[in-house]
């Protein structure tokens, strides 16, 4: 069963990467086997200074970054709430930790201004780890970079 637009806005609301380094804008999808969210690359991001100065491009990093937040943070946090039987505000203080990057590929670049989707297909869930595979894609639908990412819930401050 798809995750309310209330759900959804708790969900965005608890996602503990914060300006300059949150790359989460909305979520467009989300239910216990995927999500699907959403992000534009503003064209002052504090990065594109240095990478590379006349000539930016977003870093593969970064990219990383962005498809976890989506595709372990956020779904993380969704998946333990609806595993605990809790409301988000009881689940409050989970923090998801990212654990794994394997076999991550890029096949494109994204630059200043584009807007890129995330899609998160859940592996697997059990104990407070999350493994998916993720994907990056243009909106005309061009994928950018694909991996599978793992993360782990942990109560905030403890780790």
């Amino acid at each position: 069963m798809e995750a309310n637009r209330d759900t959804i806005l708790q969900i965005l609301q608890e996602v503990p990467q914060q300006h300059p380094f949150r790359f989460i804008d909305e979520i467009l999808e989300l239910d216990e086997e995927h999500i699907v969210g959403a992000y534009r690359f503003r064209e002052d991001e504090y990065f594109y200074p240095g990478h590379f100065p006349g000539q930016p491009i977003t870093p593969g990093v970064i990219l990383i970054e962005t498809m976890a937040q989506t595709g372990v943070v956020a779904f993380g946090l969704y998946l333990h709430m609806k595993q605990m039987n809790m409301s988000l505000e009881k689940a409050h203080g989970i923090m998801t930790l990212f654990t794994l990057a394997e076999g991550v590929e890029f096949t494109g670049i994204v630059l200043p201004g584009e807007r890129v989707i995330v899609r998160g297909q859940k592996i697997y869930f059990r104990m407070g780890n999350l493994k998916s595979n993720v994907s990056m894609e243009r909106e005309n639908g061009e994928t950018v970079s694909f991996g599978t990412l793992a993360g782990r819930g942990v109560p905030a401050g403890k780790f």
